[in-house]
């Protein structure tokens, strides 16, 4: 294990440590802020997890594709653009896209796509891997998709289908630029982050000599913590016909992820690429100024950071099968995604990493892994790295 903690914040190093001791980690990553100073960057373990040529320990600027965690970094777009008066959250979806109001939609709003309850989260023919990575085709079937709700009066996570949904409502908005373009040009360049939802060739290139690591298919479940679902949700996911599997087989069979081309793609609900240090240092610009740096930038101004952690979906979640917490775009905290406190917003990706800020206590954390699990919300690693913080919180009193 290597890097640094701040006075105060050393039960995140020993729990950094124990996720390898105990729970299996690999190679990992984990980076906080509070009010904007950084107080812990830590990494550890192997950069790629399958041994395959070339492999190297993980290094300080190690990037790992972080699954949804990439959702909450896209919904900082609609709110950003919403928040400089380009987009109208009450506003029916149509209205910027009208090919989206075909089989019912016309009642779908902007706020329905980003809280889940848009009532598409399944397609009826799901797309192969060739047509996700489309630009086109993705928004073109969610566009022609019959919601399988009636939109606004229930919530289940859009897993997959949220990427095209926000993608294409970005592009018809800013006349062309999609949501991986923007956050490139608006967030990360602006605040220097190793962050990219649609990896650029310079970037691959350096990942070949170990920038981006890769990334191991979801252990079984016999690996690491045993965890014990609800029946109900394992039901769900041993179904082929649930909404629940057809929701995470929209894309039938999925990409490997280690490809240059699933990587070079801006899918929105699922591959971004992260460094620990530039998720955590995303999540704390939405909420302050970061280091002193960045010249008084800070993403979310009051009203917007209210927006996306007010509860917009509570209760049941008709995908996920257990309670969910939505605000716009963001998981809240609760049982399914326990955060720091009632006040934090944030999104974990399937297998493991997260990726949250409160700002009550100023704290944003990122965490990114290379060893995947079948776990899509409550990861044991990053919930016993959010504990970690809670503690330190707490013995400063």
């Amino acid at each position: 294990m290597h890097g640094t903690v701040a006075e105060g914040f050393e039960p995140v190093r020993d729990a950094f440590a124990q996720n390898f001791t105990a729970l299996g980690e690999r190679g990992a990553a984990v980076a906080v802020y509070r009010d904007g100073r950084k107080v812990v960057d830590l990494w550890g373990g192997a950069r790629d997890v399958d041994g395959t040529e070339g492999t190297g320990p993980w290094r300080r600027g190690t990037a790992q594709v972080v699954r949804s965690a990439t959702k909450g970094v896209a919904a900082a777009v609609p709110l950003l653009l919403h928040q400089r008066g380009e987009l109208d959250l009450d506003a029916p979806v149509g209205e910027y896209w009208p090919e989206f109001k075909a089989r019912g939609k016309e009642r779908v709003l902007v706020r329905h796509l980003l809280s889940h309850r848009a009532g598409l989260p399944v397609l009826d023919r799901p797309l192969t891997p060739e047509e996700a990575l489309d630009p086109l085709r993705g928004p073109a079937a969610v566009a022609a998709q019959a919601p399988v709700w009636e939109p606004g009066t229930d919530h289940g996570y859009h897993a997959l289908t949220y990427g095209w949904l926000l993608d294409e409502l970005v592009r018809r908005v800013t006349g062309g630029r999609g949501a991986g373009q923007w956050i490139a040009d608006e967030i990360a360049r602006p605040l220097g982050l190793d962050l990219w939802v649609g990896l650029p060739a310079a970037e691959e290139a350096a990942g070949r000599a170990g920038r981006v690591g890769r990334l191991a298919e979801p252990e079984p479940s016999g690996s690491g913590p045993r965890l014990r679902p609800k029946r109900a949700v394992t039901e769900a996911y041993g179904d082929p016909d649930s909404l629940t599997r057809r929701a995470f087989a929209a894309i039938t069979p999925f990409p490997d992820q280690n490809d240059p081309v699933y990587r070079a793609a801006a899918l929105p609900a699922a591959n971004g690429i992260a460094t620990a240090d530039g998720l955590a240092r995303f999540y704390a610009a939405l909420i302050g100024e970061v280091d002193g740096v960045t010249r008084g930038v800070r993403l979310f101004d009051a009203a917007t950071m209210e927006l996306a952690r007010a509860e917009e979906s509570a209760g049941p979640d008709r995908i996920l099968v257990v309670g969910t917490r939505f605000g716009l775009g963001y998981m809240l905290h609760g049982s399914a995604s326990p955060l720091l406190s009632a006040g934090s917003f944030g999104h974990p990706g399937r297998g493991g990493s997260l990726g949250f800020a409160d700002p009550e206590s100023g704290i944003a954390l990122g965490y990114v892994t290379n060893g995947f699990r079948k776990t899509v919300t409550a990861d044991p690693r990053a919930q016993a790295l959010v504990r970690a913080v809670r503690a330190s919180l707490d013995r400063a009193g």
